[in-house]
């Protein structure tokens, strides 16, 4: 709703009656400003997984779960994955609005000049183990970024802040690439100034130094496809995180770095290897697709359905839509594994028409591709998640400056419920005894 003149919520307790001040969105959830609740009443709100409460205001992303859409400062993210490239929605959702021909420019521009690792930083960042987690990898390369660029360390400062933007969005491209090339052995590239920005990350990935690559240019559309897919999707888990560390004034790469722990988390960003386990799975068994469901509707414990349902989306993903096109082509083009792909189909088939599927609402969500489309393009499933947070990392930035800049940012301190032991006496150790 968008009346400014709502009535007040109330809530009473304990014969005392309240009144809390609504927010209207543009679309959406209003909201309901709890603020005075502990304070007049010595209650706090109990609410788990903070399914039903909102950290903060923000004008950024759009989600209308029951609906299927989602919408980037306003831009349906349909016409941004047929239209943009990945560099100018980054540059959308970072500074409000779509660059022209010249601002777009001078942007790629500045993200060139910038795209090298600085040589101490390489030997800091190549000392981890070749064959670490890379999440963990990458954790410890953003946040020790702080150490070699001091003058970029002040959220209080927009000139710093726009500095750490410009660091993060050209060299974290760089760093998954490095990752990749030192598991698999090969030897680093430089960036090439000359390709555009997930062109030059395909480079740098899958370049030899000894022959011509030619990076094809419907991977290169497929990639920035699918990192404006990932680049925001409003508080999940990594970016209220990120919020939540910028809230106590840290600097973006540590904001950011936290961001990336969350992410490594198998519930937040492994759900698209998971798929693939699970199509993998079904191949090997023999058992078929319909056998498979039939096993997940016995809730059998060795059986677990991947890429279905969403937290948020109780229609289908408008992501996942999008991200099918492209695993078709890629997958056609690449002569990748058909055989997964089509498990893939027949498995969306009977889950779109069947009844236990429908009324749990449980369609496809946009990691059930997203593992085809990178395993065909040559990554191995650790990268997966890597290649996630590239995407996600202009959402992460544009929510750290909108909390920096909102006036009514407070340090995140949730409350709790406490339901441990009530007071008891200390006793010598002589004296005490252990319940059975």
């Amino acid at each position: 709703m968008t009346d400014q003149n709502l009535a007040p919520a109330t809530f009473e307790v304990d014969g005392k009656r309240l009144e809390f001040q609504r927010h209207p969105a543009v679309e959406g959830n209003d909201g309901v400003n709890i603020g005075s609740l502990l304070r007049e009443t010595g209650l706090v709100t109990l609410d788990h997984g903070f399914m039903n409460t909102a950290s903060c205001e923000s004008t950024i992303t759009y989600i209308d779960g029951d609906e299927g859409i989602l919408r980037y400062r306003g831009y349906p993210i349909e016409q941004l994955a047929e239209n943009s490239t990945f560099l100018e929605v980054a540059y959308l959702l970072i500074h409000g609005e779509l660059p022209d021909m010249d601002t777009y420019e001078g942007y790629m521009h500045r993200l060139k000049r910038h795209r090298l690792l600085h040589e101490d930083f390489n030997a800091f960042f190549h000392a981890f183990p070749a064959h670490g987690h890379p999440m963990a990898i990458l954790q410890a390369g953003i946040a020790g970024l702080a150490t070699y660029y001091p003058h970029t360390l002040n959220p209080k400062d927009p000139v710093e802040v726009d500095k750490a933007t410009t660091l993060l969005m050209a060299k974290v491209p760089t760093m998954i690439a490095s990752i990749f090339r030192r598991a698999a052995g090969l030897p680093l590239l430089y960036p090439d100034n000359s390709k555009l920005y997930a062109e030059d990350f395909l480079w740098m990935t899958f370049g030899m130094p000894y022959e011509k690559y030619d990076v094809d240019p419907m991977l290169v559309s497929a990639l920035n496809r699918l990192l404006i897919l990932h680049a925001d999707h409003e508080q999940n888990c990594s970016t209220a995180t990120v919020r939540m560390v910028g809230s106590a004034d840290a600097n973006m790469y540590a904001s950011v770095a936290a961001g990336v722990g969350a992410l490594s988390g198998p519930l937040h960003g492994g759900a698209n290897e998971a798929v693939l386990a699970m199509l993998g799975k079904i191949r090997e068994s023999g058992e078929g697709v319909a056998k498979f469901v039939e096993r997940v509707k016995n809730k059998e414990d060795d059986v677990k359905l991947m890429g279905f349902g969403h937290r948020v989306y109780k229609h289908y993903d408008p992501r996942a839509a999008i991200v099918k096109k492209s695993a078709h082509e890629v997958l056609e083009k690449l002569g990748g594994d058909n055989e997964l792909l089509d498990l893939a189909m027949e498995l969306e088939g009977i889950a779109l028409s069947d009844e236990y599927f429908v009324e749990r609402k449980l369609y496809p969500n946009v990691d059930f591709y997203t593992g085809l489309i990178y395993k065909a393009m040559g990554f191995p499933e650790k990268m997966f998640t890597p290649l996630f947070a590239l995407g996600r990392l202009p959402g992460w930035i544009s929510q750290y400056r909108e909390m920096l800049e909102d006036p009514t940012t407070k340090i995140g301190r949730p409350r709790q419920v406490y339901v441990g032991e009530a007071e008891r006496a200390w006793v010598p150790r002589e004296e005490r005894q252990h319940k059975a």
